[in-house]
C-alpha cells in the first residue's frame, strides 16, 4: 500500500485527482499507475485501469487472477468490473468512496455471487494517510495554491 500512497503523490505533482495503485505478483511490483485522466484526457485513465493495464502487459496476459490490487481509494464500478473481468484474487484499498465506492460502500461488485468472479476484499489499510492525501489536494484546489488539471482557470 505505501507503492500505491507514492503513486497517489505523483497524480498530486500532475494536478490529477491523487489515487494511486499497484498490482502485485509473488511479493513483486508487476504493475502502477496513478489518476491520469486529465493528462491523456481519457475517462476510463483510473489509477486501478492503468495498473492492470501495465501489470498485465508485464505478465503478458490479461488473467491476474495471481495478483492482489493496491489502491488508495475504493475502486468505483468501472474498476470494479474491470476486476471482476480480469479476475484479480485481491483487492485492498485504503480510504472508502461514499459517492462511488463499488467495493462495499455503495455496491460490492467485486464480490457479486451473480458474476463470474469474486475477489478477496480488505479496507481501511493506510486509509487515514490516503484520505488525508485527498483532503489535502481538495482543500489546496479550493485554496488556490494548487491549480487542478482539466479545471478552467
Amino acid at each position: 500500500m505505501r507503492a500505491a500512497l507514492q503513486e497517489a503523490l505523483a497524480a498530486y505533482e500532475k494536478g490529477e485527482v491523487p489515487v494511486g495503485a499497484v498490482v502485485v505478483r509473488d511479493g513483486k511490483i508487476i504493475g502502477r499507475g496513478h489518476n491520469l485522466r486529465e493528462t491523456l484526457n481519457d475517462p476510463t485513465a483510473h489509477a486501478e485501469m492503468l495498473a492492470m493495464t501495465s501489470a498485465s502487459e508485464s505478465k503478458d496476459s490479461w488473467r491476474l487472477e495471481d495478483c492482489t490490487l493496491y489502491v488508495t481509494l475504493e475502486p468505483c464500478p468501472m474498476c470494479a468490473g474491470a476486476i471482476v473481468n480480469a479476475r484479480v484474487k485481491r483487492v485492498v484499498f485504503g480510504a472508502s468512496d461514499p459517492k462511488a465506492g463499488a467495493c462495499g460502500t455503495l455496491y460490492n461488485l467485486v464480490q457479486d455471487a451473480r458474476l463470474n468472479h469474486r475477489a478477496a476484499l480488505d479496507s481501511g489499510v493506510l486509509g487515514n494517510e490516503a484520505s488525508e492525501i485527498l483532503k489535502s489536494f481538495f482543500r489546496e484546489c479550493r485554496e488556490g495554491t494548487i491549480k487542478r488539471r482539466g479545471t478552467k482557470e
